[in-house]
């Protein structure tokens, strides 16, 4: 029975001394708590987040400028894209992100499987690109869409009938520019033309 005591005395000490060195104001601490955040995040709140919204990629930030509007999207709308797929400025009632994305937003992903002419997706371009793409649908079926970057002029051949198993997730929500933390790290490594904010 001592021991059996002892052995808690000494556990509640060591989780007191623990707790009260990660309240402490040093470089060790900090990155104690670092890691524990890193492991926390990438083990256990991902995880989660993935398995309620569906998707694999519950977060992602904009790294191009593709989504920018440097006009209005009726105006964006007057693209022979749009014209194209019998869509007019009519069509976008229910749209959603109707001022577009900017680089450097966080956007809140959840599942695809129900997206819809009007929807931001985000989806894999099959190699074409390092990262996925986050575009708007322009046309859509049981098992194709088409996409479009409302800020790009015309369409490359991989953003053209998309099958639908190549969706990753569907924009909800933005925080906007919080991305930057991140991509600012990046900025350097990309050509002078992609560099720096949208306009």
């Amino acid at each position: 029975m001592a021991t059996s005591d002892y052995d808690y005395t000494n556990k509640e000490g060591y989780l007191k001394r623990f707790w009260k060195f990660l309240k402490s104001d040093s470089w060790g601490s900090l990155i104690v708590t670092l890691i524990i955040a890193f492991v926390l995040i990438k083990l256990i709140f991902f995880p989660l987040l993935s398995f309620f919204t569906g998707t694999q990629l519950p977060l992602v930030i904009v790294e191009s400028c593709s989504m920018y509007h440097s006009q209005s999207l009726e105006g964006i709308m007057e693209n022979e894209a749009y014209a194209i797929n019998n869509l007019s400025f009519s069509d976008s009632t229910d749209w959603s992100f109707k001022n577009g994305l900017n680089k450097g937003d966080v956007i809140f992903v959840v599942g695809a499987k129900n997206a819809k002419v009007g929807d931001v997706v985000i989806f894999d371009s099959g190699g074409n690109a390092v990262h996925p793409i986050i575009h708007r649908i322009i046309k859509s079926d049981s098992t194709k869409i088409t996409t479009k970057g409302d800020h790009n002029n015309g369409l490359l051949p991989y953003e053209q009938d998309v099958n639908r198993n190549r969706l990753v997730g569907k924009a909800v929500f933005r925080v906007p520019y919080i991305g930057w933390i991140k991509l600012i790290f990046y900025e350097f490594s990309k050509s002078t033309a992609e560099r720096g904010l949208c306009g």
